[in-house]
This record gives C-alpha cells, structure tokens and sequence, in this order.
C-alpha cells in the first residue's frame, strides 16, 4: 500500500546497517553449530568473516511438527502438491455479496470443518481466525499471532451496537476480538502453561512469532513452543478498508492471474486467509522423546526502517539489514544461502524495493533461486509468515521449489531465477524467508516480505535443510 503521505514524515537520517543489532528468522542446511563470540560481532556480515552456528542441543531449535489451515485444504502435504502444481487457490467472493467492491475476489477458504476438533457451542462463537488456528491443536503451542485479530467478531459487534444498541452486543465480543485469544485457547485446550501471548505485526506477524518462540527455548524458558500465525480478514470491512488503501488488484475479469508478483503488469496483492504454525523445540528435546525433525531454525532478526508509516525506502535498507542481522544471529554466511522464499506481494513499489534489499546482501544473484508462494494463495497477512514457512520447509525436505505463477512479463530488475511457472528441483542449503509488515495506500506493500512498498516492521527467517544430513551429524554428536 504505497500512500497515505505526509509532510511531516522524512527520511531516517541513519544507515540501518550501521545500527547495532536489530533481529529476521532463519532456517538452513544443518551443520554442526556455533554461536558467535559476542565481542567479535559485527552489525553485519561480510564474505570475508566466518560466521559459527550453534553447538548447544540445548539451544539449538529444530522444527518438528507443522500444521496449517490453507485455501487448497488442511494437510500439509496436499498444500505443497498444490503449489508444486502451480494451481492459483484465488476465486471470486462468495461468503458476501462483493458485487459492488472494486475488487471482488480472493484466497478464500471453503468447506472449512471444526468437527473433532471444536465442541458446537463453541464452534458458533468463535471468529474464523480462531477456528484457523485451533484446527492445528495436535501441533498446538503458545504463541500463535495475527494482523487483524477477530475481524467478523468485532464487525458483528460494531453493527449490534450501531442496529440494536449495547444490550444486544455478545459477551463473547471482547474476549474473541483480541488478539491473544487464539495461543490463550491453543493453552486451554492443550494444557500448556508456559510462554503465552501473542504478536501482532502485520504481514511480519508469524515471523515475529517464530523468532520469539525459538528464543524462549534458547534462553531456556521453554523446550517446546508452538508457534505461527492465523488470519481471517475476507469479509466486508476487511475487503473495504484493503479497498480504501487502493491496496488490492482489481482483475475481476481473471481472478487467478491477478497475483503475479515481479511482473511489470502487477496491480496490486490479492487478499487470502488461513493459519500456519510450526512446532519448534531444542535439539535436546526432540531427541530425547524420539521426535522427527524435520528441519532446523539457526536465527532470525527484527528491525524497523525508520522511514515512513506505509512506504518503503526504495533502496531496500531497512530490510538488507534485517536480512544481515538475522545471517549473524544465525551463523550464517551471505554465500551459503540458495533459496529465498519472497515476500512477493505483486505490489508495484514492494516487489522492487525487496529485490533490492536481496541485490544488497547477496552479491551473486546467478546462485539463488527465490519464488513467490503468495501467486497462488494471495496475501495471508498475519498468517503469511506461517504459512510460506510450511511451504519453505517443504522445500527443503522435498528439494523441490514451487513455481512463482502469473509470470508473463518480468521485470528486468529481477535478476533471479524466480521459479517462473514451472516447478523446479534445487539441493537448498541455507534458505531466507523474507517477512516485513506492511500497509500502504495505492496497492500494497510489505516488507521483507515486502510488498509493495513497505518495511515497516523486518523479520528474515533460514530454515535448515535436507534432514537426512541432520540425522548424520546428530549421529555423531
């Protein structure tokens, strides 16, 4: 969302790069790890520094269990066949009668069922962003965010109150608008007592939820952490307020084209929904109750920009310092990374702002890969993060990309092989997730996970790969 201007906003005078430590999320190929020596860091990293991983079981986070609630269903593995496909998940609004909104379709969920899961009478009053997210109760944990909280929740209020006045407003308003509501559910129904909250940081929310979860275990608070995001904001109020930003593609015509990020014809994102978490645990955790590992978060970092309440700076800084924050903290080398699963809104000012942030910290563009979940499944906000990390997980444990759909004319700009509409198979050793929130008016935006032109709030993630590799180095420890 590139607007909403004002005079009396200006350009940071300082060079994030230059700022001590700020913190995106990382997964990656496992190798024996080291944390770096504090007195030998950097605020950023450079090809000549050698980077150390963690070594400690007991603060060493891996991932072993995710769940989702997605357009294209509720299992995982269905999820990922589906992009691998190339199959776009965006249809026409049919939960409202969207006919006289400018934009009128979306990534919505159908057919969804709480059955098992959901006792009645509580199914009939909880918000669809708390139904997302209890679904994964099997996975469950304690630090599940979102961007807009209990939007149907808190519109059904507003309108009682407005029709019928305040004795006509549901005591369950409050409780099942907020935010917390769904970790706080998550704990109730599983009994877990540890760290429980919840973060709500726009695009950049299931990245936040990750990076904090993994440093509860790191400092030893908790040994296993449930954590991601859920949204569910396609309804009227949702749409129109996305709508009044000038955020949104307005292809009614071809719904399913609509999201094509990177390519010069991209008129803004494509709102979708669903939820996302990850089970994170220590390495001495997940071992000692037999678990299956399925890939290994080494670090992350969160940031701000500094610059403007929804644009970005089109230099990308505030993000490719994230990016370099979330490296260190993760061990991690410039070179070493291959994959990067994008933010990719399809925003016009977004897209380029975050390829440029990538150019910043990654030299050689010729041996990366980086590929856009959101052509498929649009623009999940709050759940974005957990989503995409469910998918870049996939990709490691698969060594199979999905493709970026919807890539018909590219921008000369994007100097990266971006997966265009065909799958591919790649060996992934060090893979960034790029998350950064984001709002804006005239199309959207998001930061490192940028969209359009945003920044706001930064957060990277690298997740770890090939498992088969894990399993032979934690034979030898």
């Amino acid at each position: 969302m590139q607007a909403i201007q004002s005079s009396s906003l200006r350009p940071s005078p300082l060079d994030p790069l230059f700022l001590k430590k700020t913190t995106p999320q990382l997964f990656t190929n496992v190798k024996p790890l080291l944390r770096p020596n504090k007195k030998q860091q950097l605020p950023f990293i450079s090809s000549s520094s050698t980077p150390t991983r963690e070594k400690d079981p007991k603060k060493r986070v891996v991932i072993t269990g995710m769940g989702l609630v997605s357009v294209f269903g509720n299992d995982v593995d269905v999820y990922y066949d589906k992009l691998l496909s190339g199959e776009s998940g965006i249809t026409l609004i049919d939960r409202f009668d969207a006919s006289k909104f400018p934009t009128r379709f979306g990534g919505q969920i159908r057919g969804f069922k709480a059955d098992g899961y959901i006792d009645g009478k509580n199914d009939r009053r909880l918000d669809d962003s708390l139904r997302y997210c209890i679904i994964d109760k099997t996975r469950a944990g304690v630090l599940v965010g979102t961007g807009m909280g209990g939007l149907t929740v808190f519109s059904d209020g507003v309108q009682a109150l407005i029709e019928k006045g305040h004795r006509k407003i549901t005591p369950f308003f409050i409780p099942y608008a907020i935010t917390n509501m769904g970790s706080a559910l998550l704990a109730i129904d599983v009994g877990f007592m540890g760290p429980n909250y919840s973060i709500s940081t726009a695009c950049a929310t299931s990245n936040y939820c990750f990076y904090a979860a993994a440093n509860h275990i790191r400092r030893g608070e908790a040994d296993l952490m449930i954590a991601g995001g859920t949204e569910a904001a396609i309804i009227p109020i949702g749409l129109g307020g996305f709508v009044a930003c000038r955020a949104l593609s307005q292809r009614n015509d071809d719904p399913q084209t609509a999201s094509r990020p990177w390519d010069k014809d991209r008129d803004g994102f494509v709102m979708g929904e669903g939820a996302g978490v990850l089970v994170m645990e220590s390495l001495e955790h997940a071992m000692k109750r037999g678990a299956p590992i399925i890939a290994e978060y080494l670090g992350g970092a969160v940031n701000c920009d500094a610059y403007h309440m929804t644009d970005p700076r089109a230099d990308g800084l505030g993000v490719s310092s994230c990016i370099l924050s979330s490296l260190e903290d993760a061990g991690v080398s410039p070179e070493e990374v291959n994959y990067i699963n994008a933010h990719a809104t399809s925003t016009i000012v977004g897209d380029l702002a975050e390829v440029n942030a990538i150019k910043k910290v990654f030299k050689n563009t010729s041996e990366i890969k980086i590929n856009a979940t959101k052509s498929m499944i649009g623009h999940c906000l709050g759940a974005a993060g957990g989503l995409e990390a469910i998918a870049t997980v996939k990709a490691i444990t698969t060594g199979w990309l999905h493709p970026s759909i919807n890539q018909f004319n590219p921008e000369p700009s994007v100097e990266f092989d971006t997966v265009a509409n065909k799958k591919q198979q790649h060996e992934i050793n060090v893979e960034t997730p790029n998350i950064s929130q984001t709002s804006r008016s005239h199309r959207p935006a998001d930061g490192n996970r940028l969209t359009t032109g945003d920044i706001r709030v930064t957060s990277s993630a690298l997740l770890c790969t090939r498992m088969h590799e894990l399993y032979r180095i934690l034979s030898k420890l």
